[in-house]
């Protein structure tokens, strides 16, 4: 999935930045593997600009569907502020893989 990360590198930068992201990182079996059979999803964790407040779930879902039409494939977002299990914290820190920072 790195691969297809890099060949839409300014797309994902255009829609980050469209949806106030601050930072999206991919993590879980999308980092493990260059390639993801067609029936994967993708697992990324997101952190919103500032201000937090009317329009974010605009935000969120508009993210979301944005990256499902983008690669094609069903996508899980997590807020990384929502993350209250501190297993699946550790899990995701393990993984991450860094895509956009603005």
């Amino acid at each position: 999935m790195i691969q297809e990360l890099e060949q839409h590198r300014s797309e994902v930068e255009t829609i980050c930045r469209r949806f106030g992201v601050r930072r999206l990182d991919l993590f879980g079996s999308g980092v493990a593997h260059r390639a993801l059979p067609e029936s994967s999803d993708l697992d990324f964790v997101v952190e919103f600009a500032p201000p937090i407040g009317p329009g974010y779930a605009d935000r969120f879902f508009g993210l979301k569907e944005a990256l499902e039409a983008l690669f094609r494939k069903p996508v899980d977002l997590v807020v990384a502020s929502a993350i209250t299990n501190p297993y699946f914290r550790e899990a995701v820190e393990k993984t991450k893989a860094p895509v956009y920072a603005g």
